[in-house]
């Protein structure tokens, strides 16, 4: 049975004085968060600005670059896909996509040598692929990735985008180790290759309208432009990280070449790219946690649900990091991390507790056994700064029972 849970009003407070502190230190312009238990909210606001510099102060239907917390989205896409039969996680990557089917790999000491072992589905999904990402450090692939601009070019379609990754040799066999990576990108361009529809056509019948996400998307219209919030960050995206001192600095940023507004013709893709709110993003975590949209329409089985939520990564591959950046006591289930040991996390949380975040510090986090979500919007690349995590505390610190 599920415990419904009460907010303690003083304690609450730490929600709205963490974001505060955080945006009067000069660290972030603007933080939004929704907090909920199903969907009953339990603490939402904002703190800051839309517009800074302009004096625009932050609305509740702000629009943001989510960057990475796409990728849960389409890998729910992809297990509707298995479940319909359309696709299985054991399918070789090469029989949708055959330009991955003569794999090298590229070793520490420079040399390559033909890939063993064939890349699956299941591999997409849990960044298992021997696939990496232009800013992660000591990483040889990474470089070349660099040298490419992968994903600092918006011009190339998702096909484009998809070509180019099978150009360049592996960072290890597939199935050996786990990486963060652009396997989300290929994972989105198998999808639409099995399917016949693009990724923008499956993720608005299958995602979107069921969960009446109004502003979602690999766009923005014109006339809804002024609604997005300022970018700030210290690196562009495809960049390996600096090491910046607190209180970081909040340096205005254009990511226009990299993730363009208004570019629905070819900028689409399965790692990052979408535009969402946090009520949209928050009308989307009840899939996660039950299977359903909000109206209650199935959209995943419970089966899929105890299979997509079971961590995949052996311990031998464990703990697993981000470039220098661990993901302190966490695994890796089908759409995100999942925590799978308590005693290791570094800030306040729950067993189980999974979701995800984006490289502009968007944040998300579910709980399936209690129903409790979270989304928390701000807009800087790069961040060193865990808001997702501390407003993740303030919130949690003042439940009761």
């Amino acid at each position: 049975m599920q415990t419904t849970r009460t907010i303690n009003p003083t304690r609450a407070l730490r929600v709205q004085r963490t974001a505060d502190r955080l945006v009067e230190s000069g660290q972030f312009c603007g933080i939004a968060w929704k907090f909920c238990q199903h969907s009953q909210m339990l603490s939402e606001g904002e703190s800051g600005w839309l517009d800074k510099p302009n004096g625009q102060p932050l609305m509740r239907d702000a629009l943001y670059r989510i960057y990475s917390m796409t990728k849960p989205m389409v890998s729910v896409l992809a297990l509707q896909l298995v479940e319909e039969g359309v696709i299985r996680l054991t399918d070789p990557v090469d029989f949708y996509l055959p330009q991955f089917s003569k794999l090298t790999v590229l070793h520490d000491d420079g040399s390559e040598s033909v890939a063993q072992t064939a890349m699956l589905v299941e591999h997409l999904l849990t960044h298992r692929s021997g696939l990496s990402y232009d800013f992660l450090p000591h990483c040889a692939v990474a470089r070349l990735y660099q040298s490419a601009e992968l994903v600092e070019r918006a011009d190339r379609t998702l096909e484009q985008f998809v070509d180019t990754v099978s150009e360049f040799p592996l960072a290890f066999e597939p199935g050996r180790q786990w990486r963060y990576s652009v396997a989300t990108d290929v994972l989105a361009r198998l999808l639409e290759v099995a399917t016949g529809s693009s990724l923008p056509q499956l993720l608005q019948e299958r995602l979107f309208s069921p969960c009446q996400l109004k502003d979602t998307a690999f766009y923005i219209p014109d006339n809804q432009q002024s609604r997005l919030a300022t970018l700030y960050g210290s690196r562009q995206l495809g960049q390996v990280p600096e090491l910046i001192d607190y209180p970081q600095p909040l340096s205005l940023l254009n990511a226009d070449s990299s993730h363009p507004i208004n570019s629905p013709e070819t900028f689409v893709r399965g790692g990052h790219g979408l535009y969402s709110t946090t009520e949209d993003y928050q009308r989307f975590l009840p899939v996660l946690m039950t299977g359903c949209a909000p109206s209650g329409e199935r959209l995943l089985s419970d089966a899929m649900l105890d299979l997509m939520w079971a961590n995949r990564i052996p311990t031998h591959q464990q703990p697993l990091f981000i470039g220098d950046n661990p993901l302190a006591g966490y695994g890796w289930n089908l759409t995100g991390r999942v925590l799978i040991d308590l005693g290791a996390a570094y800030s306040l949380t729950l067993p189980n507790e999974g979701g995800w975040g984006g490289a502009a510090s968007t944040y998300f986090f579910v709980h399936r056994e209690s129903g409790l979500n979270g989304v928390v919007m701000t807009q800087y690349l790069g961040s060193i700064v865990p808001v997702g995590d501390d407003l993740r505390t303030a919130f949690l610190q003042a439940l009761e029972c």
